[in-house]
C-alpha cells in the first residue's frame, strides 16, 4: 500500500530518514562551529566541538540500527560530515593554533592530516562489507580527531609553559602521526559488537558510572590519555598478532 512505504525494501534504500541524518547534521555543525571558533582564536571552544561532533557522530549509526532506518544517503552523508569534522577541522584549528609558526612546515603537517582522512575514509566506504566488523582498518578519522584536538585542549585549558617552538613541534608530530596512522593497516578496537540493546550485568552499569566519574574530573588530561592509549592500541594487537602467527607456524613445522 502506498501509505506504507517501509515495506519496500528498494523504497526503504533510497529513503531519507530525518532522525539518525538529524544527529549527523548537529555534528556537521559541531565541525563547522570548531572552525569559526578557531578563526576567532577562541581555541579550546573549537576542540570542545570537535569532541561534541565526535559523540554525535557516534550516535547517528547506532540510532540509525536501533530505529532500522539506515538508507544510502545516510551512509554517504555520514562519511561527508566525517570529513569536515574530522578531516579538515581539526587540521585548520591546530593549524591556527600553532603549526602557522612552522611556515610551510606546518601547512604540510596540516595537509597531510587532512590528506589521510580522506584516504581513511574512502578506504572505509568501499570495504565496509569485506572488513572484520570487530576492528577498524586504521586509525579512525573521530580518534585522530581527538588526538589533535585533544592536544590543544590540553594545553589551553593548563596553560601549560611549554617553549613556543618545542610545543609547535610537538604538535607537528601529533598531527602528523594522526594523519599517517589513519592510512596504515593497523587494526583498531571498533566497539561495534557492543550492542545497546542487550541487556548487560549490573556491573556493567557501575564501571560506565565510574568512567564518566572519572573523565568528568579533568576532561582535557583523561580524555587525552585515552586517545593516545587508543591511537597506540593499534600497534599492540598488530604486534600480538604477528607474534601469535608465528607461534602458529612454528607449531604446525
Amino acid at each position: 500500500m502506498s501509505n506504507q512505504p517501509h515495506r519496500d525494501p528498494e523504497l526503504r534504500h533510497r529513503s531519507i530518514y530525518l532522525l539518525p541524518n538529524a544527529f549527523t547534521t548537529a555534528a556537521l555543525f559541531a565541525g563547522f562551529y570548531a572552525v569559526v571558533q578557531a578563526m576567532n582564536s577562541r581555541f579550546e571552544m573549537a576542540a570542545i566541538a570537535i569532541f561534541v561532533a565526535m559523540v554525535l557522530d557516534g550516535m547517528d549509526g547506532r540510532v540509525a540500527r536501533l530505529t532500522n532506518t539506515t538508507s544510502a544517503f545516510g551512509e554517504q552523508y555520514d562519511s561527508l560530515s566525517d570529513m569536515t569534522s574530522f578531516g579538515v577541522a581539526p587540521a585548520l584549528v591546530v593549524y591556527e593554533w600553532m603549526l602557522h609558526d612552522l611556515g610551510r612546515w606546518g601547512w604540510l603537517a596540516a595537509f597531510v592530516y587532512v590528506c589521510g582522512a580522506a584516504l581513511r575514509l574512502a578506504r572505509f566506504n568501499t570495504n565496509i562489507a569485506v572488513v572484520d566488523k570487530r576492528f577498524f582498518q586504521g586509525l579512525p578519522s573521530p580518534a585522530a580527531a581527538a588526538l589533535v584536538a585533544g592536544f590543544v585542549w590540553l594545553v589551553v585549558d593548563n596553560r601549560l609553559q611549554i617553549p613556543k617552538e618545542i610545543l609547535a613541534w610537538a604538535t607537528f608530530g601529533i598531527t602528523i602521526y594522526a594523519g599517517i596512522a589513519m592510512v596504515t593497516n593497523l587494526p583498531f578496537y571498533s566497539g561495534k559488537s557492543f550492542a545497546l540493546g542487550r541487556s548487560v550485568p549490573f556491573w556493567v552499569i557501575l564501571v560506565f558510572v565510574a568512567g564518566f566519574v572519572f573523565i568528568s574530573s579533568n576532561p582535557p588530561v583523561v580524555l587525552f590519555a585515552l586517545f593516545i592509549v587508543y591511537g597506540l592500541s593499534g600497534w599492540g594487537v598488530w604486534l600480538w598478532r604477528y607474534k601469535r602467527a608465528r607461534s602458529l607456524s612454528r607449531r604446525s613445522i
